[in-house]
């Protein structure tokens, strides 16, 4: 069966950084375009960063120059990396799996960004 599992998250502190991983197993990782996913009390999910099976990232703009998604395929596994943390960045965070007809998400890993 396929299964994602997200660890990673945390509490920090404003200006601090997490990295968040993201384990697929049972999928042909390669294949798949991957993304984070974050979704903040009160508010709509929204992509944070995405990293396609052929190589192209994009990011949304409250977080570009700050996150960093990357991914091993190797180890089948998608990364974001949060820098420069702000409180507005905190939500929970939902790695994703698409491809033509198939869309898979992780369980979601909370990240509190306060003092």
């Amino acid at each position: 069966q396929v299964q994602l599992v997200e660890s990673g998250g945390g509490l920090v502190q404003p200006g601090g950084s997490l990295r968040l991983s993201c384990a697929a197993s049972g999928i042909r990782f390669s294949i798949y375009t991957t993304g984070w996913y974050r979704q903040a009390p009160g508010k709509q999910r929204e992509l944070v960063a995405r990293f396609t099976s052929g190589g192209i990232t994009n990011y949304a703009d409250s977080v570009k120059g700050r996150f960093t998604i990357s991914r091993d395929n190797a180890k089948n596994t998608v990364y974001l990396q949060m820098d420069s943390l702000k409180p507005e960045d905190t939500a929970v965070y939902y790695c994703n799996l698409a491809s033509y007809g198939n869309v898979y998400w992780g369980q979601g890993t909370q990240v509190t960004v306060s003092s």
